[in-house]
């Protein structure tokens, strides 16, 4: 969230460094709100002062045994205009806060401009596109066929855009669990978290999600919980309201947990198999870096997401979102896109992003550098990887004509040494 003085002072210059992403917002609310918050704050201080001087003069006055009542019943009245007026400063004050939290990051410099994702710019390709000697099927056709997905009984029992795994599709989910968590842990110092899967308004205010999002989420009926879209949520609060010291940092914690969303606006897409669906399962990376750091850091964990997919040798693209694409808290963002050959694209399969300070702002969270004031950390975090999309891929990559598919050499150890998914027969 915006410091109040910033929106007071600084607003043009915001709007300009916001570029498209100022559109939408408030402005002349934030305006006419910032105004009433500085005269309403005049008008307390103010009388405050007449207060005191108040007080100082009914102190004299019974020093000197002189009557006091009508400076008393001054007070008392000078009392009342005060709370008064606090009463409308703090509503002001809420309302301001409320579209200040709506106001989504800076991009940073190095963004680059554009209005939507046709805008995104390649970085660079790994990995050589499969070839087959059939027209290679989709990955919700060969999960049905195989008997490894269900989605009519995952209808059946919560409705639709949901999913089961069964038998080696269940046993593959889990060995790529294991397996992003062990590279994140072992190769890359990751402190692997199990957080809770449900979290609190200010968790969700912390990194973003609320306002703006609200209707994406997941909400408790009886309780103010709601369930998290991203383990990135309970992951970055870990350190809400807290100093950290410099020497922790960085910090960077990876966690494995299921993920439940709406995708509220995105009716007609993705109607069939995994890519699109309200609960799924998800590595993800959370990054506390010092703010000369950051940068450093998203590059660091973006190879670690890259990691995952080369050793499953699944061939895939790196894309930097533009302006116009950018999620509602970051500073900058890689999309990794793995290839899906059903649709002759590439799909996302992870995003990797630096927040700069604006989470830590919202929820916060601060270091103390070793000789000097306390300031905001910088947080990160990227999917390393979306579980459901990773399989996905390894379907349709790894296909073979009879209609079974390979496993990638690096899981097969998860697997206990297996090497072709044949099917579940029922």
């Amino acid at each position: 969230m915006y410091d109040f003085r910033i929106l007071r002072d600084e607003m043009e210059d915001l709007q300009h460094q916001l570029g498209v992403r100022a559109s939408g917002i408030a402005w002349d609310s934030i305006r006419k709100l910032s105004e009433d918050r500085r005269v309403l704050i005049g008008q307390v201080e103010d009388l405050r002062h007449q207060l005191k001087k108040g007080s100082e003069e009914v102190a004299t006055l019974k020093r000197n045994k002189q009557p006091a009542d009508e400076a008393i019943t001054s007070l008392r009245s000078l009392g009342d205009q005060i709370s008064d007026l606090e009463t409308q400063l703090r509503t002001t004050e809420d309302q301001l806060e409320n579209h200040a939290l709506r106001i989504p990051n800076i991009p940073h410099s190095s963004v680059p401009q554009g209005t939507d994702a046709k805008d995104n710019v390649e970085i660079r390709r790994w990995g050589e596109l499969p070839t087959f000697s059939f027209k290679p099927r989709s990955h919700d056709e060969l999960g049905e066929a195989l008997g490894i997905l269900d989605f009519e009984r995952a209808a059946k029992i919560a409705g639709s855009r949901f999913s089961v795994s069964m038998g080696p599709g269940a046993r593959l989910e889990r060995a790529l669990a294991n397996f992003m968590l062990d590279i994140h842990t072992q190769d890359h110092g990751y402190i692997e978290v199990l957080p809770p899967f449900m979290v609190n308004r200010a968790s969700m205010t912390g990194t973003g999600q609320i306002p703006n999002l609200e209707e994406d989420l997941f909400h408790l009926k009886d309780d103010d919980y709601l369930l998290i879209p991203t383990a990135e949520v309970p992951l970055t609060n870990l350190h809400r309201e807290e100093i950290l010291k410099e020497t922790q940092l960085p910090l960077r914690y990876t966690s494995h947990t299921p993920c439940f969303r709406r995708e509220a606006g995105s009716y007609g897409q993705d109607t069939r198999g995994l890519i699109r669906v309200h609960q799924f399962n998800k590595v993800e990376l959370v990054t506390f870096s010092t703010p000369e750091k950051s940068f450093d850091e998203l590059e660091r964990l973006t190879s670690a997401a890259e990691t995952v997919l080369q050793r499953l040798e699944l061939p895939y693209r790196v894309m930097a979102l533009c302006t116009g694409d950018l999620g509602f808290a970051a500073a900058k963002t890689y999309d990794l896109e793995v290839w899906l050959p059903s649709q002759e694209t590439y799909r996302e399969v992870s995003s990797c992003s630096n927040f700069e300070a604006f989470q830590a702002r919202r929820a916060n969270i601060r270091y103390r550098p070793q000789n000097g004031k306390p300031g905001y950390v910088h947080t990160l975090n990227g999917s390393a990887l979306a579980i459901g999309r990773t399989l996905v891929a390894i379907l349709e990559n790894y296909q073979r004509a009879d209609g079974s598919v390979e496993i990638p050499n690096v899981l097969r150890p998860y697997l206990g040494g297996q090497e072709i998914i044949k099917g579940l027969a029922f």
